[in-house]
């Protein structure tokens, strides 16, 4: 017997079917978990980002609560991955700004140093919890890897600062700090750029990539966590991810799998031998040297993290009743940690902040799509203040977006959301999903 889920997931897909200028996709806008990280050093503290703002949950995944977009002010450009401090910060790359949140995402601003270019890739030292790297990839201007020192307060530009260059990606090996790495695209070519020495000199690996037709976007997505020359790339080309292995620090690539899906990001186990990667739809795992075998589950927003011997991976509540779940099998299986409806309420923070002032007021909506719980203990929140907005943080000039931001090329199968119109439409169609009352069923 199908579920409730599935049933009402088939409606609103039957209904987008025969809309006008809709797209049938497989989530189609629907709100979904997106991304995932861990608190360094505080493993029971978890923030997902989602495509309604952030979850975040201090308590081992128990309970859940909402940071809606308003408050964090990211406008339209959603991080792609937080980065969590020790000392609570929480920083993300937008592909236009750098957010920083200094109360454990309470309040949040946009980093007033990158104010005049866009700020594509931001990774953490894996040791020193000060130290952070960002790459910059805005057309026109001179761009290139900035350092910080002091938790993302201050940044300096390393001497890989040039026009010509646009830079989507940089990783830090976990083997050796010093060894860096960044891709982009530098005079029209793509290329991977690696560093020996934190940032000081720098050697440039050009990749025409001839066995691909019209190849783009080539970017860094791991470093192997033993081995400080062996480092994974993915490009697109025709609507396919292909991943690609180099073991030589750049200099050259393998090819380890082709993805007929939107690569989302990857992990690897503690000793290299063998990846996952979550795509738009699917989850993937094998031999780090390829190929990659399509898994069960999860389906839908399959991102992926490893920390320790614990593997985390976004899913898609409508299509298996969990947004987040973990596995100790490497993935064979996964026990549900939350479901968007199980959501609690927004984040609890002190007056004045922009999430205590902006949320509570946008949550009585959200949790009528989700199914959650207007108010989970019983009682009722304090009346929000009136609706004041948020500045849209980094919007860009008129007729420019972040490469990293720029629409995928057209396939069949995909999860893109729906564009124009027709949002507010399928925004509508997933409040008659099943809204979930009373007692849950088991989870699986």
């Amino acid at each position: 017997m199908k579920s409730r889920i599935t049933v009402a997931w088939s409606t609103v897909a039957s209904l987008l079917a025969v809309l006008p200028g809709t797209a049938a996709h497989a989530h189609a806008g629907l709100p979904e978990t997106s991304n995932v990280t861990l608190r360094r050093g505080h493993p029971q503290d978890f923030f997902s980002g989602t495509t309604f703002g952030a979850v975040i949950s201090r308590d081992s995944g128990k309970t859940w609560r909402w940071v809606c977009p308003d408050a964090m002010g990211y406008g339209g450009w959603r991080p792609e991955a937080y980065l969590w401090r020790e000392t609570g910060d929480i920083l993300a790359a937008t592909g236009s700004a750098l957010l920083h949140s200094p109360d454990e995402g309470c309040s949040w601003r946009t980093h007033p140093f990158f104010k005049s270019t866009w700020v594509t890739g931001l990774a953490a030292h894996p040791t020193d919890d000060r130290v952070f790297h960002a790459v910059t990839g805005r057309p026109g201007i001179a761009n290139g890897l900035y350092r910080s020192d002091d938790g993302g307060e201050t940044w300096t530009a390393s001497p890989l600062l040039r026009t010509g260059l646009e830079l989507n990606a940089v990783r830090v090996s976990p083997v050796d700090p010093r060894r860096l790495y960044v891709s982009g695209v530098s005079n029209n070519q793509m290329v991977v750029l690696r560093s020996d020495d934190a940032g000081d000199t720098w050697q440039e690996f050009p990749h025409a990539l001839p066995e691909l037709l019209r190849p783009y976007a080539l970017t860094v997505v791991a470093v192997d966590p033993v081995a400080v020359d062996v480092v994974w790339v993915r490009v697109s080309a025709q609507g396919y991810t292909h991943l690609l292995r180099s073991d030589d620090g750049g200099r050259t690539l393998t090819p380890v799998t082709v993805l007929d899906d939107t690569f989302i990001n990857m992990d690897l186990s503690s000793d290299g031998g063998t990846a996952w990667v979550g795509t738009l739809n699917y989850f993937f795992m094998g031999s780090s040297t390829g190929p990659l075998e399509k898994q069960p589950l999860p389906t839908g927003n399959a991102c992926v993290l490893r920390d320790g011997e614990t593997l985390y991976g976004c899913g898609s509540t409508w299509l298996h009743d969990w947004a987040l779940a973990r596995s100790t099998d490497q993935g064979r299986t996964w026990e549900h940690i939350f479901a968007l409806y199980e959501i609690q309420g927004t984040q609890l923070c002190p007056r004045g902040t922009p999430v205590r002032d902006l949320c509570p007021a946008r949550w009585p909506q959200l949790a009528e799509q989700l199914g959650a719980p207007l108010y989970p203990d019983g009682g009722v929140e304090e009346p929000p203040p009136p609706d004041a907005g948020t500045p849209d943080a980094g919007t860009p000039d008129a007729g420019q977006q972040p490469p990293e931001q720029r629409p995928p090329e057209p396939k069949s199968g995909g999860c893109a959301a729906a564009a124009g119109p027709a949002l507010p439409l399928l925004l509508l169609l997933s409040s008659l999903l099943p809204r979930r009352r009373g007692p849950r069923r088991p989870h699986r």
